[in-house]
C-alpha cells in the first residue's frame, strides 16, 4: 500500500523548479578516469551552452577546455590507452551516421577517424596492449552491415580487418586485439554464436540461440581460452556464463532466479570477472572476487544511491565512482583503493540540492491475466490525493524503467502530478518469459498492463479517474496514440514523441543497418509480409476516428528510427476528422532531443498541454531562444 499521508493543516505548494533547472544542459557530465590515472575527461556546457569536453589533472581544481564544437551533440567520449588521446562520436542532427573522432590532449587537435559521408561508425575494441590502435564497425561498402577496420590512432590510417560475411551483428576482439568471435543473424530470426581460432582460419558455429533465447558475448578471457556470455541458457533469466572453447563446457559464474544479469564488473587487464549487477528495483552488485570485496564495502559505504563503476586506471588504484538516486545529483568520487579512501569530484546538477525533489517508489501490481508488473511511482509534494497523473511509457520497448533521477519524472510531480512508470510486458531485466510474453502484443496485452496499472491507481485512490494523461517517446509515444485511440474514455489528454502511428509504414522504413534485425522484429511485433491485417489493426493511424481527448505531437525531422511521416500522416489525418492535435517539428534533431534549447521549448509547450487539460501548476513559457521548434 502506497503511503498516502498528508498534513491535516494549510497546504503549502512547493517551489516552482525551473524547466532550466531540470532540463538543461548538466554542470557536469560523462566523466572518464584516464588509463594512467592522471586525468579525468568530462563534459561540461561553454560558449553557446553546448556541452564540450575538459580535461583536469586529478588533484588539481581548474580545468581545460578541448573542444568547441559549435552545434553537434558529443556522444560516447572514451579515453585511448595511449592516455594521451580521447575519442567521440558525432552525428549531424540526430541523423544517426556517426563518424569517430579523436583528439590530442595536449594539442587539442581533432580528428575524423571515418571521413565517409552517410557512413555510421561503431566502436568495437580498444586493447591495452595495442594503444595506438582501435577496431572500428563501419557500414561503407553496404550500408546494411558493418565489416571491421583497423585505424591508427596516430596517423588516422584505415584498413579493412575483417569483412562481413553477410550476417554479422556483433564482433568481438580478444586481449590481442583479433577478431576471432562473432553473433550472426539467420534467417529464421536465431543468432548463432561463431568462433575462429585464428584470424586466417574458417568460423565455426559454437551455439544458436532460439528467436525468443537471444544472447550477448561479453568478453574473452585474457587467456582467450574462454569467452564470457550473457544468455538464457537453460533458465528464464539471463545468466552470466563462461564458455570452454576447447570443451564447448559452459559454466554459470552468476545467476538469479527472478532478474536478468545487468552489467558485469571485469578486471582493468586480467579480465576476469569480479562482480555482477542485477537491476531488481534498484541495483543490487555481487561479488565474485573476494579481492575487491572491501573495496565495494568501503564504496557503498559513502553515501546512499545506487553504485555505478565508471572506469579504472590500468594500475587498478584509482577507481573513478558514479552514485545516484531517484531525487538527488549524481555525485562522482575518486577511490583510492591504497587507503580505502573516497574523494568528492563534483555533483552533476548541484543546484538540485535545495530543490523539493520527490522521492521515486518501487511498486508492482497485477496484470488482469496475473502478471506481476513492476515499475515506479512519483507522488506530488504536499498535495492531497487523489491527484492528476501521468502514465510514463518508457520506451523501447525492449528496456525498463529504472529508479533514477529523471528530469521528466521530478518536473511533473513538481507541477503536481503523479506519475506511474510501469515495466510491462515486453520489458526486458525479468526474464524471457516476461520479454516474450509481448510478442506480436503492441496495441494489445502490452496495452492492456498499461491500463490495468491505470485501474490500479484509481482502485488504491492515487489517482483521480478523469484527470490521467499519458505520456511517451519512441515505444511509449505509439502507447500514448493507442491510448488516445483504443482506449478513448480512460485518458485526459496524451503527449507522443516520436512515436510511430502506423505499424506497416513504420516497418518498411527501418533504418538499413537494422535489416539484420528484421526477422527478429518481425517476431516480436508482426510480419509485414504474412500479418499486414495484424499490423494494420495495431496501428492507431487507422483509428483517428475513435480519437476524443488532445493530443500533443513532438518529432525530430532527423529521426532515423520513427520517421517524421509518423507523426505528420497522424496529424494530417487528425485535422481531416476535425480532432485536436498539436504538432511541434524540430528540423535539428533526431530520435530524441540533444540541444537543451529544444528540450526547454518542448517541455514549455508540453508543461502548458498538461496545465489547460490536467489542470496542474505550470511555469509561463516567456522568451525562449535558440530552439528550433516549428509549430505546425
Amino acid at each position: 500500500m502506497i503511503n498516502k499521508t498528508v498534513s491535516t493543516s494549510a497546504i503549502q505548494e512547493p517551489t516552482l523548479i525551473p524547466r532550466k533547472t531540470l532540463f538543461g544542459n548538466p554542470e557536469i557530465t560523462n566523466p572518464k578516469l584516464s588509463p594512467d590515472g592522471k586525468y579525468i575527461a568530462y563534459m561540461a556546457p561553454a560558449h553557446q551552452n553546448i556541452l564540450q569536453i575538459w580535461l583536469r589533472e586529478i588533484g588539481q581544481k581548474e580545468s581545460r577546455q578541448l573542444t568547441n564544437e559549435n552545434k553537434s551533440y558529443i556522444w560516447n567520449v572514451l579515453w585511448t590507452y595511449n592516455s594521451k588521446q580521447l575519442i567521440f562520436l558525432q552525428d549531424f542532427d540526430g541523423d544517426e551516421n556517426f563518424h569517430l573522432y579523436s583528439i590530442n590532449i595536449q594539442s587539442s587537435i581533432v580528428r575524423d577517424l571515418t571521413p565517409f559521408p552517410g557512413v555510421k561508425a561503431e566502436i568495437i575494441a580498444l586493447e591495452p596492449a595495442f594503444p595506438d590502435e582501435i577496431l572500428v564497425g563501419l557500414n561503407l561498402n553496404n550500408r546494411q552491415k558493418f565489416d571491421v577496420y583497423r585505424i591508427n590512432l596516430n596517423n588516422g590510417s584505415v584498413e579493412i580487418d575483417t569483412e562481413n560475411q553477410g550476417n554479422i551483428v556483433a564482433w568481438k576482439a580478444n586481449a590481442q586485439l583479433q577478431i576471432l568471435a562473432a553473433i550472426a543473424a539467420t534467417s529464421n530470426g536465431n543468432y548463432n554464436l561463431i568462433y575462429r581460432e585464428e584470424v586466417n582460419k574458417p568460423w565455426q558455429k559454437i551455439l544458436e540461440w532460439d528467436i525468443d533465447e537471444d544472447g550477448e558475448i561479453y568478453d574473452f578471457s585474457q587467456d582467450g581460452k574462454s569467452l564470457y556470455l550473457i544468455a538464457f541458457e537453460n533458465a528464464n533469466t539471463r545468466c552470466l556464463i563462461a564458455l570452454d572453447l576447447k570443451t564447448k563446457q559452459e559454466t554459470i559464474i552468476a545467476e538469479d532466479e527472478h532478474y536478468d544479469v545487468d552489467c558485469v564488473i571485469a578486471h582493468p587487464t586480467e579480465r576476469h570477472i569480479q562482480a555482477v549487477g542485477f537491476y531488481q528495483d534498484k541495483l543490487l552488485w555481487r561479488v565474485l572476487d573476494e579481492s575487491i570485496a572491501s573495496d565495494i564495502k568501503a564504496i557503498e559505504s559513502v553515501r546512499p544511491g545506487e553504485v555505478n563503476f565508471i572506469s579504472r586506471d590500468l594500475e587498478d588504484k584509482k577507481w573513478l565512482i558514479a552514485y545516484q538516486s531517484d531525487n538527488a545529483p549524481t555525485y562522482y568520487y575518486l577511490y583510492e583503493r591504497e587507503f580505502k579512501s573516497s574523494t568528492l569530484l563534483f555533483s552533476d546538477r548541484p543546484e538540485l540540492e535545495q530543490l523539493p525533489l520527490v522521492p521515486v517508489q518501487p511498486i508492482a501490481y497485477q496484470t488482469r491475466d496475473s502478471l506481476n508488473i513492476h515499475g515506479y511511482l512519483t507522488l506530488p509534494k504536499d498535495l492531497k490525493p487523489p491527484y492528476a497523473t501521468v502514465l510514463l511509457v518508457h520506451g523501447g520497448p525492449w528496456g525498463r524503467d529504472t529508479w533514477w533521477f529523471d528530469p521528466k519524472v521530478q518536473w511533473l510531480a513538481n507541477r503536481g502530478y503523479a506519475v506511474l512508470q510501469p515495466n510491462f510486458r515486453g520489458s526486458t531485466g525479468y526474464g524471457k518469459a516476461f520479454l516474450n510474453a509481448g510478442n506480436r502484443q503492441w496495441g494489445a496485452a502490452m496495452h492492456d498492463d498499461l491500463i490495468d496499472g491505470v485501474n490500479w491507481l484509481i482502485d488504491e485512490g492515487i489517482s483521480a479517474q478523469s484527470k490521467i494523461a499519458i505520456m511517451g517517446i519512441s515505444y511509449g509515444g505509439y502507447a500514448t496514440l493507442v491510448g488516445l485511440t483504443f482506449t478513448p474514455d480512460v485518458f485526459a489528454c496524451g503527449i507522443d514523441l516520436m512515436g510511430p502511428s502506423n505499424l506497416i509504414t513504420h516497418m518498411e522504413n527501418n533504418p538499413p543497418d537494422w535489416e539484420l534485425h528484421m526477422p527478429m522484429l518481425k517476431h516480436r511485433v508482426g510480419d509485414l509480409e504474412t500479418e499486414a491485417e495484424l499490423l494494420k489493426l495495431r496501428s492507431p493511424l487507422f483509428f483517428v476516428d475513435q480519437i476524443e481527448k488532445p493530443l500533443l505531437i513532438g518529432q525530430g525531422a532527423n529521426d532515423p528510427r520513427v520517421k517524421k511521416a509518423e507523426s505528420e500522416q497522424i496529424v494530417l489525418a487528425m485535422r481531416q476528422a476535425g480532432k485536436t492535435v498539436e504538432y511541434v517539428l524540430y528540423p535539428d534533431e533526431g530520435h530524441g532531443f540533444a540541444r537543451p534549447e529544444n528540450r526547454l521549448h518542448f517541455y514549455a509547450v508540453a508543461e502548458e498541454f498538461l496545465a489547460k487539460h490536467l489542470g496542474g501548476r505550470f511555469e509561463p513559457i516567456g522568451d525562449l531562444e535558440g530552439h528550433s521548434g516549428i509549430i505546425k
